[in-house]
This record gives C-alpha cells, sequence and structure tokens, in this order.
C-alpha cells in the first residue's frame, strides 16, 4: 500500500526544466513540475513516502504529490495522447506521431545500429565512446519506461545533453520528458531518425531497474524486446553486455546473468562487442566482435561525466564501462556498413 505524509518545504535544494529538489521537514524530495507545478519555501505539501520506506533505490528520495499551498492548478499538454494512464497523474504529453506537419517517419531504419542497454549508467559509457570514435554524429537516446519514468531525473542525460553527447531523447511507453514523446519503441526509434538525423541510437531503461534475483524477474530483460523491435525494423542491434569484475553478487560477476537471459530470449541476432583481448565466450549465437576500447576513466573524466554503477564508479569498476564503450565504439564503427564488423570465429 503507498504511504502518504503532509509537511512543509523548509528549502529548496536545486532545480532544472521539469524537476525540483526540496527539503521538507528535514527530509529530501523531488518535485516533477510538469505534473503539479512548483513549489516554494513555506507551502505544505503532500510527500509520498513509499518507496523511502521500503527502502528501494530512490536514493533516500521522497516524492512531493500535491501543493496544497493551491487549490488548482494546469499546464497546456502536447496534444490528444497521455501518459501515466488511468492513475491520477495522467497528463496529455502528446505523441510526436500526432504531429502530421511533420510527416510519416521513415519505416526502415535502414542499418542504423541500435544499442540495447540493460541499466541506465551504460548509456554514459556508449554515448562517450561513440563521440570519441565519431565525432559530429548524432547519437539520439530513446529511454523506455522499464526503470524511471520521469526521463527527468536523470541527472546523467542532463550531464550528456549540456555535453552535446546527445542529439535528442525520446521517451517511449509510459515514460515521458524526452525532447519528443513516442506511443511505443520502434516509433520512437523512427521518430529519433526523423526528428534528430540520428546516425546511431541508444536505448535503454531510465534510472532504477528492478531485479528479484530470479532466472527472468528482473527490468533488463527488456534488452531481448529492444533487439528484437530494432532488428524487425531495419536497425542492427548492438548490446551492450553488464560486466562486473567487482560485483560481489556472484550473477553479476564477469558477464551478468541479466545479459546472458535477454540475449537467449532474443530471435533476431544481435552483435556483441567486447573489448580486444577479452575473455572468448559463447552468447547463444550472436555475434561477438572485438573492438579496440578507450581508456574509459580517461575519457569519461576528460569530459566531465560523472557515472557509477550500483556505487561504483570508473576506478571501482573498471571492466564495467569498458563493455559498455566496447558497444559505443561497434555502433560508431557500423556506421560505415554490416561488414566493418566482422564476428570472432
Amino acid at each position: 500500500m503507498p504511504s502518504y505524509r503532509t509537511g512543509t518545504v523548509t528549502a529548496v535544494m536545486g532545480e532544472r526544466p521539469g524537476l525540483q529538489r526540496v527539503e521538507v521537514d528535514g527530509r529530501r524530495a523531488y518535485v516533477l513540475t510538469r505534473l503539479i507545478g512548483p513549489v516554494a519555501v513555506g507551502d505544505r505539501v503532500v510527500l509520498n513516502t513509499t518507496a523511502v520506506e521500503l527502502g528501494l533505490g530512490t536514493g533516500g528520495w521522497d516524492v512531493v504529490h500535491w501543493n496544497l499551498a493551491r487549490q488548482d492548478w494546469s499546464e497546456p499538454g502536447g496534444g490528444r495522447v497521455l501518459k501515466l494512464r488511468y492513475t491520477s497523474l495522467q497528463v496529455d504529453v502528446g505523441a510526436a506521431e500526432e504531429a502530421e506537419a511533420a510527416g510519416e517517419p521513415p519505416a526502415d531504419l535502414e542499418g542504423t545500429p541500435v544499442v540495447a542497454c540493460g541499466l541506465h549508467s551504460q548509456v554514459a559509457g556508449v554515448a562517450a565512446a561513440y563521440a570519441h570514435a565519431a565525432p559530429g554524429s548524432p547519437l539520439c537516446y530513446v529511454m523506455t519506461d522499464g526503470g524511471s519514468l520521469p526521463l527527468v531525473l536523470s541527472d546523467l542525460v542532463a550531464a550528456l545533453r549540456e555535453r552535446r553527447l546527445l542529439a535528442g531523447t525520446v521517451t517511449v511507453g509510459q515514460a515521458f520528458g524526452g525532447d519528443r514523446e513516442a506511443v511505443n519503441l520502434v516509433s520512437g526509434m523512427q521518430i529519433a531518425r526523423r526528428d534528430f538525423g540520428a546516425e546511431a541510437i541508444v536505448v535503454g531503461t531510465g534510472p532504477g531497474v528492478v531485479g528479484t534475483a530470479t532466472a527472468t524477474g528482473f527490468s533488463a530483460l527488456e534488452v531481448a524486446s529492444i533487439v528484437d523491435l530494432s532488428g524487425r525494423a531495419g536497425g542492427r542491434p548492438v548490446v551492450a553486455l553488464r560486466w562486473s569484475d567487482t560485483d560481489a553478487r556472484p550473477r553479476h560477476r564477469g558477464v551478468s546473468h541479466h545479459s546472458v537471459a535477454a540475449l537467449q530470449y532474443a530471435h533476431e541476432r544481435a552483435l556483441v562487442p567486447i573489448p580486444r583481448g577479452a575473455t572468448r565466450m559463447e552468447l547463444g549465437g550472436h555475434d561477438v566482435v572485438e573492438v579496440d576500447v578507450p581508456d574509459m576513466a580517461a575519457l569519461l573524466a576528460g569530459m566531465a561525466i560523472e557515472v557509477t554503477t550500483m556505487g561504483r564508479g570508473p576506478a571501482d569498476d573498471g571492466g564495467f564501462f569498458a563493455y559498455a564503450g566496447a558497444a559505443g565504439v561497434a555502433a560508431a564503427s557500423l556506421r560505415d556498413g554490416p561488414g566493418s564488423l566482422d564476428p570472432r570465429p
């Protein structure tokens, strides 16, 4: 059951379009201003405290559900398509598919590399390595609804946009807050090509994922769907392997069972890049290729991108970022055609 409490805003700790971070009677909370409007110091607000009380991965933040200082609030939406449907926070975001003036998006991705990520933090390694290997080539991020639904919560995406490593963002399904809203993943990838001229696309969940220690009960199984849908849409699926040298959990050390399971469930053949010289592996008949990966710790530091995975940065778990970087390098190479990377024998 959900848990709510009422309190007073005592400080506004920071804000950017769509998001405020505040303190409410000593508790940290965030406000999705696109849904309920902004708050100010002294306002009485209702907090949803459920995730914090359950000890879940919100980083210790409550969510402001409503501002009691106002009687009503509204903001014009983008069209007739709703997200967060059938909840008290449903919002008329509209959808890029409604924009008739923009024309029908291209049905065929025409070999566009599509990198599938199971964790949000992999997006940083993919984007940094892609920019390093293909300077000036537009990369677009398509965010699924497997984790955080509001894109604005991602400090990582904000940093990547600020450093011009992403040409645009598209939020699909029930995820919202991208530069474009799309109804589903296939349409979202098509819109990334139409509206941002994406020469490569990175697809994956927002911050926060679900894992249950069971064989299939985890968010990253959607990587299989990303591979299949991107392949059927004419793209070239690339999988960013989740790898760790230091994770305390055996199922996530080396290649995570999340990646292994997703590849087993995928029907389309994916390219699976690994750093050159890495251990040979068989991954369900998919095409494993070796690529030269730059020093990811130095690359990310040089781009002033701070990123961690499960609290570990590049200095603590270099393998994680090297495998994400391998996917970015492979995507850059694929722009030269499908024969530019040959699978390992």
